[in-house]
C-alpha cells in the first residue's frame, strides 16, 4: 500500500511539474499595443519607443519567460532573455533602444514594426504554443486594447 501512494505522488508530482507551467504562461495576454508612436516616423530612438507592446500576467504567480517570442505578421521576432514577471503585473516590450528593468524591455529594432494601417501581434512561450494573438487593421488613434 505505501508503494502505491508513493508511486501515486510521483505521478502527481510529475503531473503538476508538467501542467502549471502551461496554465501560469496561458494567463499572459496583450494589454495595450501602441502601433502608431506620435509625430511622424522618422526613425528616431524616442519616436521608436513610443510604438510598443504592453503585456499583462493575468494570474498570481510569477512566469518565467525565458526563450518565449512576440512577434509581428511580418515575422520581426523578439526574444525574451532571461525574464520573469511578478503577479499581476505589466510589461512594456518597445521596438528601439534602451536599458531593459522589470517594467520595460527594449527589442532593440532600427525601424518600426507595428504597421500603422494593420498588423498581428502573437505571442508565443518557449515551446512555440501560441498564448495570445492580437490583430488590427485600418489607421485609428494608433492605439489599441487587445
Amino acid at each position: 500500500m505505501r508503494r502505491i501512494i508513493i508511486v501515486g505522488l510521483t505521478v502527481l508530482g510529475l503531473v503538476l511539474a508538467i501542467q502549471l507551467p502551461a496554465q501560469a504562461s496561458a494567463r499572459m495576454q496583450f494589454g495595450e499595443i501602441w502601433y502608431n508612436s506620435p509625430g511622424s516616423d522618422r526613425g528616431g530612438a524616442t519616436s521608436l519607443n513610443h510604438e510598443w507592446v504592453q503585456l499583462h500576467n493575468t494570474s498570481g504567480a510569477r512566469i518565467t519567460m525565458t526563450g518565449w517570442t512576440l512577434r509581428d505578421a511580418s515575422h520581426h521576432v523578439f526574444t525574451f532573455g532571461i525574464f520573469t514577471i511578478k503577479p499581476h503585473a505589466y510589461v512594456k516590450i518597445h521596438t528601439g533602444p534602451g536599458r531593459n528593468t522589470q517594467a520595460d524591455l527594449y527589442w532593440g529594432s532600427g525601424w518600426y514594426i507595428w504597421n500603422n494601417t494593420g498588423d498581428t501581434a502573437i505571442l508565443r512561450d518557449n515551446h512555440g504554443h501560441q498564448l495570445d494573438k492580437c490583430t488590427w487593421t485600418g489607421t485609428s488613434r494608433g492605439f489599441l486594447f487587445c
